[in-house]
This record gives structure tokens, sequence and C-alpha cells, in this order.
């Protein structure tokens, strides 16, 4: 079995969430996602609209997800590969090269991000401002 891993804050989920969450499906047989937690968005300076629970609630109801876990530090990516196995690593274009120290671990890839649509921008739309 293939294993994919991608990680994220996914609050207002919306359909670029989505197409993101299906092409990292599409390359493997189980799709893990490593929600950031609230105390780590704290530490990231972001503030989501749902909490941990609500989002991750959202998540498993995506059919391409396999498996939601909570993503606490920058760090632990590397473990998580080992724990669970991963084979691939996916992160959207806007990452690129921030992960290549885990090349050694497994195949990183990352896809480009849906156009025209982000929570930045739902939220600049809804707000007035580019809150994080």
């Amino acid at each position: 079995m293939k294993r994919v891993i991608t990680y994220g804050t996914y609050d207002l989920l919306h359909y670029g969430h989505i197409e993101l969450l299906r092409r990292a499906r599409e390359m493997g047989d189980y799709l893990i996602v490593a929600l950031s937690t609230d105390e780590f968005n704290r530490l990231k300076n972001k503030k989501s609209y749902y909490d941990y629970n609500q989002r991750k609630m959202m998540l498993e109801s995506v059919r391409y997800v396999d498996l939601v876990v909570p993503e606490n530090n920058w760090e632990q990516k590397k473990t998580d590969i080992a724990k669970y196995e991963v084979d691939t690593f996916v992160m959207g274009h806007d990452w690129e090269g921030e992960f290549d120290f885990l090349k050694n671990q497994c195949e990183v890839i990352y896809i480009n991000r849906t156009e025209g649509i982000s929570t930045t921008k739902i939220k600049k739309e809804l707000y007035g401002s580019d809150t994080k």
C-alpha cells in the first residue's frame, strides 16, 4: 500500500482544499492529513475560524482522506513519515523547496494550488482584512 501525507490548517474548508486532497490521494492508496492543532496555529500566529476538532471532523468527512492526525510542531514531519510508513510527502507549491530535507525518507512532491481560491482570500473578502 502506498501512503501519502500532507499537512495544513484546513480552516474554512473550500474547493481548493478538496482539490489538493483529491490530487494527493491520487498519488497513493492511503492519505494521511496532519492537521495543525490550535496550539500550533497560535505559535505560527494563525487564528482559525473553526477549532481543531471541528476542522478534524470536516476533513474526516472528505472521501479522499483516510486518517487525520494532529500536527503539533514543525519538527514532527520526520517522525510522522517513519511512524506512518509514508511513501510520498505532498505540499502546495508555495512551500517549494522547504521540505526537501525529507527526500532521504520519502518522495517529496509540491503540487500547484487551485488558482483563485485560498483561505486568506476568503477571509479578506469576508472580513476586509487578510487575517491569518
